[in-house]
């Protein structure tokens, strides 16, 4: 006999669990039986509660805190911080406090604290929603914020945490026409061409999804393609291409695009979007560093630390602690550099990372540029974009507090690198 599928509310607790108890991400752990069980919308729902309280995981403990005299173990904390954050957000409470007390009831450890959870979860509902309203902007772990107050100022960083708490809206590009894609499915034409919705719901029922009509990609991450110029007929090698956003926006552009990734799975989502969508790249399995060829341009999104992108992903900050970042720092400038090597005479390449820090973003270009005498960088502003966000290497540094007003964007790092026509391919 079947299980009975998870509810929203239980599948957050175990996210939550194995989040912030054994420093997994969150997008390691959607694709196991269970979550198979449950309805697209019950997944969802349940990505966005666990995100939710992952934002404000500092407001929720802070709520929390006079109602307990000790902590309770993990799994007890993790269901009240998710029921505190639902009551002190709108949410009903007689339908959140049962289901918390029933989530705590299914398990001999913890069952013996059902009343715990429903008094502290009552007291939570009278004196909560009032409490979250005055307390502070939740802050990054000291670990990151640190080094970004170092990089950009306390009141940036400040601003920077505003974003990520607000969360991000979706953003898509279009394989056509923007206007009319903003048109079709009721979003807001950004300055720089993507398309932005606020309230956007489950991702397969958006008009044009079927048809392939538009893919979804941060507003941020859909511009380094865009340094690049008119990309038709060429040969352009997209490195690390998975998921796959860059990928598509380049086939659409008419490019002849060979999407290298060391992840056949992750591979397995850039080739259903290009089915999806109707493009077309040659797909390969493999080492960047061991990559050979010639190519016209080559686009690399390198790995990096992500920080850029928490507005998406709220676990990072709590999953992950630093460590390991001198490694993948290192791996960037050795991908750069054999990077440069595959390029044709004259040709250019995009070196871009989705993180805030300057050392995976600035500083790689700045000492490639001292590597590589025949190299420099061609400062470019695509549509829609602040010359304001033009760094002094002639860089573009985008930031998640950047357009405010409109829901802000991925932090991103991105230059245009080209070779002297005479260097050696």
């Amino acid at each position: 006999m079947n299980a009975k599928p998870l509810s929203a509310r239980h599948a957050a607790v175990d996210l939550l669990d194995q989040v912030l108890g054994h420093g997994r991400l969150m997008s390691e752990l959607t694709g196991g039986s269970a979550w198979a069980a449950m309805a697209p919308p019950e997944r969802a729902a349940a990505q966005r509660l666990a995100a939710d309280v992952l934002r404000g995981l500092e407001r929720v403990d802070r709520v929390l805190k006079p109602f307990l005299k000790k902590d309770p173990p993990l799994r007890v904390r993790n269901v009240l911080r998710l029921a505190t954050l639902e009551l002190c957000t709108g949410g009903a409470a007689h339908g959140v406090v049962n289901e918390a007390v029933t989530i705590v009831g299914r398990s001999g450890r913890t069952a013996g604290m059902k009343g715990l959870v429903n008094a502290v979860l009552r007291r939570v509902a009278d004196k909560g929603p009032g409490q979250w309203a005055i307390l502070r902007v939740p802050r990054l772990p000291d670990w990151l914020r640190d080094p970004l107050v170092d990089a950009w100022g306390r009141d940036a960083v400040a601003a920077m945490e505003v974003a990520h708490f607000a969360g991000a809206p979706l953003d898509l590009t279009a394989k056509g026409d923007a206007a009319a894609l903003a048109a079709q499915v009721g979003g807001t034409l950004l300055p720089t061409g993507s398309v932005r919705l606020t309230d956007a719901g489950q991702v397969s029922a958006i008009p044009g999804y079927d048809s392939g009509d538009w893919w979804v990609q941060d507003a941020a991450a859909a511009l380094p393609v865009r340094l690049l110029g008119d990309v038709s007929g060429q040969r352009v090698l997209d490195m690390c291409a998975a998921p796959g956003g860059k990928t598509l926006q380049l086939a659409a552009a008419g490019a002849r695009v060979t999407a290298l990734d060391l992840s056949e799975e992750r591979l397995g989502r850039v080739s259903e979007n290009l089915h999806r969508t109707g493009l077309k790249a040659t797909i390969v399995c493999g080492d960047a560093l061991t990559h050979d060829g010639q190519y016209d341009a080559i686009l690399l999104d390198a790995p990096c630390s992500a920080t850029g992108t928490l507005r998406r992903h709220p676990d990072l900050p709590h999953a992950k602690t630093g460590e390991g970042i001198v490694d993948v720092i290192a791996l960037q400038a050795a991908m750069l550099d054999h990077a440069l090597g595959l390029l044709a005479p004259g040709g250019r390449l995009v070196f871009c990372t989705c993180s805030l820090l300057p050392d995976e973003g600035e500083v790689q270009v700045i000492e490639a540029l001292e590597r590589h005498p025949d190299l420099r960088v061609v400062p470019t502003l695509p549509e829609g974009v602040s010359e304001g966000w033009q760094s002094a290497e002639g860089g573009l540094r985008l930031r998640p507090d950047h357009w405010p007003d409109a829901g802000g964007m991925d932090g991103f790092y991105m230059a245009l690198l080209r070779r002297d026509a005479t260097a050696a391919g």
